[in-house]
């Protein structure tokens, strides 16, 4: 049915895009369908690995793909917006109006340049964002403080281990102290991924790397990806939290295992275990890779908490719907019963909608300040 469902788009494009074109009928199939292989790139990610999530072959075919995926989305969205348009002028002028082939060639080039543009921005090394968070009572040898957040970065054939490479050096470059991954490390089993992700054991923080699961990790064998990630030099958080110290003032980075547990005989998300003998007083930085829960959080006095997950949306007007399903909670900086919550565009995102349009990806550096 899924699958079905992605194919609609496509049956839009060839009935009312396609079809009025003044084309030769074998151009019209060939069109049809190359723009068909696109539109189904999820049935081929299942095909290739046994899951939608994982595309197993050159990283080239699924750019492309994702190209036409993307270019067969838009064109759908013009083809509806010039047929709405066509029904106002009927009503106006008592009959639908004809449409040259011109606005059907602009409309097209319109959607294959976007697509085009929405694929580079997914993979593109993401550039570096800074965000100023003030924090209630944070102690005055915390003020300035600065922490990268990397999240959703999808290690997979689409963001190999050289694309791995290149974000870790730049992730140092920042002199952070302290890195955060809040989920969503991969996409593929260990025996698949163990080189895409080896890079990550070269992360550096004066206070350490700390990280959370996702829930892509449930999908490719959990209990070897945490062990794995904590081989690489990563403290994982599953229902635990940290301490950092400066002299005699304390702060919490704390972190939970995600939603995707329920069901599953794994450890469900438990914030009350996550801050089980923190110090009191001390502030505390959550990971929480969802943010649909965070308006329940902030009623345990969390002073910020950091998540990804929505991939900002991907798309203006698309995050709106994205939005819906993650608590009303989708792009950037939320004030939420007196605690902050970031909800991170991701350093990278799925394979298998890898399209940016409004939504840049990001390598998000935090500066705490100091708030009376």
């Amino acid at each position: 049915m899924f699958h079905v469902v992605l194919g609609l788009p496509w049956l839009l494009v060839v009935l009312r895009f396609l079809l009025p074109l003044p084309w030769i009928w074998p151009a019209k199939v060939l069109a049809a369908g190359v723009l068909l292989v696109g539109s189904q790139q999820v049935l081929l990610n299942r095909i290739s690995s046994g899951s939608v999530f994982a595309p197993e072959y050159p990283r080239p075919l699924i750019i492309v793909l994702n190209f036409l995926f993307g270019a067969t989305l838009l064109l759908a969205v013009f083809q509806i917006a010039l047929d709405a348009a066509s029904l106002v002028l009927a009503l106006v002028e008592g009959q639908l109006p004809a449409v040259p082939p011109e606005i059907r060639y602009g409309i097209g080039l319109a959607a294959f340049g976007l697509a085009a543009f929405g694929v580079a921005g997914a993979v593109r090394i993401p550039p570096v964002k800074n965000v100023e968070i003030p924090i209630k009572d944070l102690p005055e040898s915390f003020d300035g403080y600065r922490v990268l957040q990397l999240t959703d970065l999808h290690l997979s054939r689409l963001f190999p281990v050289s694309w791995a490479e290149t974000v870790v050096k730049k992730a140092n470059e920042l002199d952070a102290d302290l890195i955060v991954v809040t989920g969503d490390f991969i996409d593929g089993r260990l025996e698949r991924r163990r080189g895409d992700i080896a890079p990550l054991a070269r992360l550096q923080a004066p206070d350490g790397i700390f990280a959370i699961p996702g829930n892509h990790e449930y999908y490719f064998g959990y209990d070897d990806w945490i062990e794995h990630n904590a081989s690489l030099g990563m403290r994982m958080l599953t229902n635990e939290h940290a301490v950092i110290a400066r002299g005699a003032d304390r702060i919490v980075i704390a972190g939970v295992t995600d939603l995707a547990a329920f069901g599953r005989i794994m450890p469900n998300p438990d914030l009350a275990a996550a801050l089980n003998g923190a110090p009191p007083g001390a502030p505390v930085i959550l990971l929480d890779h969802q943010p649909r829960m965070a308006a329940e959080t902030a009623k345990r006095g969390i002073a910020l908490q950091l998540s990804g997950h929505t991939h900002g949306g991907m798309i203006l007007g698309l995050d709106r719907l994205v939005a819906r399903a993650n608590g009303g909670f989708v792009s950037g900086l939320y004030e939420v019963g007196g605690m902050y919550l970031y909800v991170n565009n991701g350093t990278a995102l799925w394979p298998g909608f890898a399209l940016r349009l409004g939504r840049p990806s990001e390598l998000t550096v935090f500066t705490l300040r100091r708030r009376a």
